[in-house]
């Protein structure tokens, strides 16, 4: 009996009857069932993959629908005039406004995390559909899906863009706050400074795991930005004055720094090279700017005079310049832990005999910075330092010297794990003179760090020379990260022993007198609920790493909160790719106050009853744990390799190791952001939902009155129900079922499909002896064990948050997901069915199947067309006098071949990746 499977609708509905078939056998498998549907038809000649690709083009377009209007809705209103609106009048006196709007709400970083999913046109046609109160059309469907390569250079372009539009968005808030201070107080208002939002990036200065950005390149970078920022402040005033004398100094100063960018963007490898560049930029030159104190003090009394328009005008210009300096932003910097270690052993333990977590490290440390004398430094100690960290520093030296000398830099210190590294990084601070202008910050993401980051805390903050640096810079930073975090310990979890580390800071802070220094605390959060990103509105996502139990403890021990927070990628950028979004979005920020909180509120259950929530965590970390250790979790979430995935960024997404150990493969060698891109892909986002249930066993009725009692305990179950909702345990089990022997051996057995009898064997005899069948067999058996227990909670809770088209999405992913297995198996039986002989014979065709069937296609399709080529040198393209009857064929050329089965494999995986994208776009981000 044929299917109609032509149309979504087909699918949809087939899909539907199927799932009443559960009923009648519990371990029938929808998802997979319609894989075979599509399978059938594909091999039968029912369905071509042109037939495929439309379908997909079907499913997509409602994808990047959904994705633009989950968007929209976090962010709404979207209109300019509606949010010009939204932040008037809500200060009673002049000094509680300008409290308000002086301290930012937040400082908004922009990184380069490999989430650079959509093609650009899909990137520009959700931005478009989400940037208006119209219903969204099928007009985003029509973008084009061609990707682009993702260097390092584009994610840096893409990051400049976005921060442009967050700058004209803060411009449009800072002329409202102004305008509404003039209405409202008009003796007073022009001594508002406002300062709502700072914006920084650390693309082109993060060498945590990256050897690919030198030195120069980052100083090439800062200097492209001092150009286009002063650019930018010349625009603007020129749009009030065009004859105002201070745009001219701007834009020369613009000029003059495109000039030295354009040095520093060559190689500079060589000595020549590099004193040429390093010459032109440290000499004195009449148009080069290091600091904008003058020209904005200029501004400012211009503006004391001024007529109101003109002056509000004036001033937002002077408060952009405050904000970010001689650049688009101000820069992070970022090393690894151990590269601090190995460069300060070098000043300390050349011999490494000392243990660095040690108190004899830490009185060794203490007694170099209390005698260290600055150095001077140029670009020719830059060039030929050997060590990473070092080089760090000299180069930030360099910035602060000759590109902006009022701009801060931070030093982020990733994996940072006891105070002595931090009193490293603060010794090489002061010895090249920069102690004063940079944020040395500690970042706790893995599970040790977590653990014991109080005690680290304590230990720090206790040191006085590390006290004298912080009320010295007016501030102690520190780095919490959600994605390391949530792999190892679960998402749950982790946010939980993240608020706690906050809550501990702020004891130390207050332990130690440093009640008069601010907190920054910089949550890197992604934007996939598996990264920190709360889904449920704009509240929620500022409040989940940052909670309002964290807040109150830093209002009510009086100390200033500067909260952090990452926009990470292409996925982060989204909220600023237009203007109207980037203004809905720091309104939104704005309105909330992610700052401040009332220390008055009543102490939430979750706190009070720690009998239940310590418990509570405790197991669903234990849980998390168990499957991170467990080979049947590794084998399985790395049964494709990354084959699922896309390339989305500059840096590799696998850590460096042997490739061709696949079944080995750990998951440490993997990143946190592919990781859980790959857990989205197989359907079941374990390190958000497991662990949830079986920590209420034994205890349903009071756990589940304390999660709805409590604030932070509904904010959890909204992540958890918004994670369920499209998780599928059904799903991975039918990936599962492609390395099932006995359903290959099975599936020609009635003489069904008898031209696949041959392919089918060879499938069922090679996967005898692979594991991933069973690898995914107990692994969904023990995540089915656990979804029951969390269902069973879920059933006692109300759902504050239903999805209104929770059915539909469902549906739409699972009709996505038995395409990709039906073109998966198209790929395998293609595979096995290529002929086993070849021109080249050094290929090893086991090697090849292995390729395929862990979906690393380019590499498969390499080694096949090496084996069977389409093309040779022919005796005609010589010029030659004699003549040759040999070779008297018609080639050696293996075309056919080609056609019918390499060909194919590699337009199905085409397809499968841009399948992985709607996948993604549906949960709504990648990763």
């Amino acid at each position: 009996m044929s299917i109609a499977l032509k149309t979504v609708a087909d699918l949809v509905s087939r899909l539907r009857e199927l799932h009443r078939r559960t009923q009648e056998t519990p371990l029938f498998n929808p998802v997979f069932q319609l894989s075979l549907d599509l399978s059938r038809a594909i091999e039968a000649g029912e369905l071509s993959l042109d037939e495929c690709e439309v379908l997909l083009g079907e499913l997509e377009c409602e994808s990047i629908k959904s994705r633009a209007g989950r968007l929209r809705t976090l962010v709404a209103p979207v209109t300019p005039e509606a949010n010009d609106d939204a932040l008037k009048g809500d200060s009673a006196d002049f000094a509680a406004f300008r409290e308000r709007w002086e301290n930012p709400a937040l400082h908004a970083v922009f990184t380069a995390h490999p989430t650079f999913l959509l093609p650009p046109a899909q990137t520009d046609a959700v931005a478009q559909a989400a940037s208006s109160d119209a219903p969204i059309s099928d007009a985003p469907c029509a973008a084009s899906t061609e990707r682009r390569a993702i260097t390092l250079g584009y994610e840096h372009s893409e990051a400049m863009s976005a921060i442009a539009r967050a700058q004209d968005a803060r411009d449009r808030i800072v002329g409202t706050v102004l305008g509404e201070a003039a209405e409202r107080w008009s003796e007073d208002w022009r001594a508002l400074q406002p300062m709502p939002f700072r914006f920084a990036s650390w693309v082109g200065y993060d060498m945590d795991g990256r050897t690919d950005i030198k030195w120069y390149h980052s100083i090439g970078f800062r200097l492209a930005e001092k150009a286009q920022r002063l650019e930018r402040y010349a625009a603007s005033l020129k749009a009030i004055d065009s004859g105002h004398g201070l745009a001219g100094n701007l834009s020369r100063a613009a000029d003059e720094a495109r000039a030295r960018a354009e040095d520093f963007a060559s190689d500079l490898t060589e000595p020549e090279a590099l004193s040429a560049a390093a010459n032109r930029l440290t000499a004195d030159h009449p148009d080069k700017l290091t600091s904008l104190a003058p020209i904005i003090e200029a501004l400012e009394e211009e503006a004391e005079d001024a007529a109101r328009d003109r002056a509000i005008a004036l001033k937002t210009l002077a408060a952009a310049m405050r904000a970010d300096g001689l650049g688009m932003g101000w820069i992070h910097f970022r090393v690894n832990a151990s590269q601090l270690h190995n460069a300060i052993r070098r000043r300390i333990d050349p011999d490494n005999t000392l243990d660095l977590a040690s108190q004899g490290a830490i009185a060794v440390l203490r007694d170099i910075l209390a005698k260290v004398e600055p150095l001077r430094s140029n670009f020719g100690a830059l060039a030929i330092e050997s060590s990473t960290a070092i080089r760090q520093f000299l180069a930030m030296a360099q910035i602060l010297e000759h590109v902006d000398s009022d701009a801060p830099i931070r030093m982020l210190v990733a994996e940072c794990e006891q105070p002595a590294t931090v009193l490293a990084a603060l010794y090489f601070a002061k010895l090249f003179g920069i102690a004063d202008k940079v944020d040395v910050s500690p970042l706790f993401e893995t599970e040790n760090a977590l653990e014991h980051g109080g005690r680290f805390l304590d230990a720090l903050l206790a040191e006085d020379a590390f006290r004298e640096y912080a009320r010295a810079r007016g501030r102690i930073c520190i780095q919490t990260g959600f994605s390391d975090a949530g792999r190892f310990v679960g998402q749950v979890p982790a946010s939980l022993a993240i608020e706690r580390l906050q809550g501990r800071l702020a004891d130390a802070m207050a332990a130690n007198g440093l009640t008069d220094t601010a907190a920054l605390i910089f949550n890197t959060h992604g934007e996939g609920m598996g990264r920190g990103a709360h889904p449920s509105s704009y509240e929620d996502r500022l409040a989940w790493p940052l909670s309002e139990w964290a807040r109150r403890r830093f209002v009510r021990a009086g100390i200033r909160l500067e909260p952090e927070a990452s926009f990470q990628g292409g996925d982060g950028y989204l909220f600023f790719s237009t203007p109207e979004l980037a203004l809905a979005t720091l309104t939104r920020i704005a309105e909330l106050r992610p700052s401040e909180t009332d220390p008055d509120v009543p102490a939430d259950p979750f706190y009070r009853r720690t009998d239940l929530s310590l418990d509570f965590y405790r197991a669903v970390r234990t849980h998390q744990r168990e499957h991170l250790e467990s080979r049947t979790y590794a084998r399985a979430v790395t049964a494709f390799g990354l084959g699922l995935l896309n390339s989305t960024g500059s840096r590799v997404s696998r850590r460096q190791g042997d490739l061709s150990r696949d079944r080995e493969m750990s998951l440490r060698q993997i990143r946190a952001i592919p990781h859980n891109a790959i857990l989205q892909q197989l359907g079941y986002p374990v390190n958000i939902l497991a662990g949830i249930g079986s920590a209420a066993e034994g205890n349903y009725e009071a756990v589940a009155e304390l999660l709805e009692s409590s604030a932070r305990g509904r904010q959890i179950v909204r992540l958890v129900r918004a994670s369920n909702a499209l998780a599928s345990i059904k799903t991975m089990a039918a990936y599962g079922e492609l390395f099932n022997s006995a359903y290959w051996a099975s599936r020609p057995y009635r003489g069904t499909e008898p031209h696949l009898a041959a392919a089918c064997e060879m499938l069922a005899e090679y996967l005898t002896k692979d594991d991933r069948n069973g690898v995914f067999r107990r692994l969904v058996s023990r995540l089915r064990v656990d979804g029951l227990k969390l269902h069973r909670l879920l059933d006692m809770l109300p759902d504050e948050n239903p999805l209104d088209d929770r059915e539909d999405t469902r549906r739409i992913i699972g009709a996505l997901q038995a395409l990709r297995l039906a073109l998966l198996q198209h790929m395998f039986l293609r595979a096995v069915a290529i002929p086993p002989f070849s021109r080249a014979n050094d290929v090893d065709r086991n090697d090849v199947l292995e390729m395929v069937f862990t979906l690393r296609i380019d590499e498969a399709l390499k080694e096949l067309r090496r084996a069977y080529p389409t093309s040779f040198p022919r005796p005609d393209d010589f010029d030659l006098d004699a003549t040759s009857d040999y070779p008297d064929g018609a080639g050696e050329g293996y075309s056919q071949i080609g056609r019918d089965y390499i060909d194919p494999i590699e337009r199905a995986h085409a397809l499968n990746l841009r399948i992985g994208i709607a996948i993604a776009n549906l949960f709504g981000a990648h990763g």
